[in-house]
Parts: structure tokens; sequence; C-alpha cells
């Protein structure tokens, strides 16, 4: 019996192969959502997880979900809040695109809800734990998931239904 790997249920009940193209396609897309997980990866250690020891004394962790959202609204410059909340809301976006196109497991919003927070709840207990000059937030992890989830929903599940179209 052929393998159901390259073999697929037409509309007729009949199997047909799929063509070489369509899996090369989709091998390409993978093997580019893989890179791109890879690379932004890199690019977020480099942004969350670096130490910096000057914030020490005005660095703190916060358990507490809206508690920094509130001081940033609370600041005199809108332009600093916009740009803390929206840095946040923008950080793991790229997530919300790129999971899904790696693998059909992370189509749909739920699933990348409870992917990226897992990720984002990861970064931050790295922050809080070991990273000098950085704490835990639980309003990061909310707006970083918020954030990938809007991405998915705006963008993701088009690129993700193109990417796998030839699956």
């Amino acid at each position: 019996m052929p393998s159901t790997s390259t073999k697929r249920r037409g509309s007729t009940g009949g199997t047909k192969s799929r063509s070489f193209k369509s899996v090369v396609v989709r091998a390409l897309w993978i093997l580019l959502g893989l890179v791109g997980v890879v690379a932004f990866a890199w690019v977020i250690s480099r942004l969350t997880l670096q130490p910096d020891p000057g914030a020490g004394k005005y660095v703190h962790d916060n358990t507490h979900p809206g508690q920094t959202v509130r001081l940033y609204l609370d600041q005199p410059s809108v332009r600093a809040a916009v740009l803390e909340i929206g840095g946040n809301v923008v950080l793991l976006m790229p997530l919300g695109v790129l999971l899904p196109v790696l693998s059909n497991r992370f189509r749909g919003p739920l699933r990348v809800l409870v992917a990226v927070g897992l990720i984002s709840l990861c970064i931050e207990t790295v922050q809080g734990t070991m990273i000098a000059g950085r704490a835990f937030d639980a309003d990061d992890v909310i707006l970083n998931t918020l954030g990938a989830v809007l991405a998915y929903l705006l963008v993701g599940r088009r690129v993700a239904r193109w990417a796998h179209r030839s699956a």
C-alpha cells in the first residue's frame, strides 16, 4: 500500500499522487519557516536575554496582570507608553506568522495563543530568575501573546493556508 505522505484522497474517494512540484513547494515553505523561527529566536534572545546591570534598582517583578500597563498609562509621556506597550505587542508578532507556516499544528488562534504564551512565559521566567537587570512581568506575557494572536489573525492564517495549500 502506498505511503500516505505521497498519496491523498481525492474528492471521488480514490487516491492520487501529489505532484513533485507541490511537495517541493511545501518543503521550501517549511524550510523558510524554520529559518525564520531560528533567526527570530536569535534576535529575541539578543533583545530579551541580555543582562542590563545598570537597571538593577529600577527593575521589579510583576505578577499582577495590568499593573505595569497601568504604570505606563499613568506616565505623562504618551510616547513612552506607546513604545513600551506597543513594543511588547510587536515583540513576538512574527511567531503568529512563522509557527503556522512551520506546522499545521499551530493553525488556529487558540493554538497560537497557547504556544506563544508558553514561549513568552519561558522568556519572562528566565529574565526574572537568571538575567541581571531583568525582571518577570506578567503584562509582558499577555502583551506578547496578544501580539502573536493578532498577527495570526491578520496575516498568519492566510500565509499558512497559502504555504500548505499543496499539502
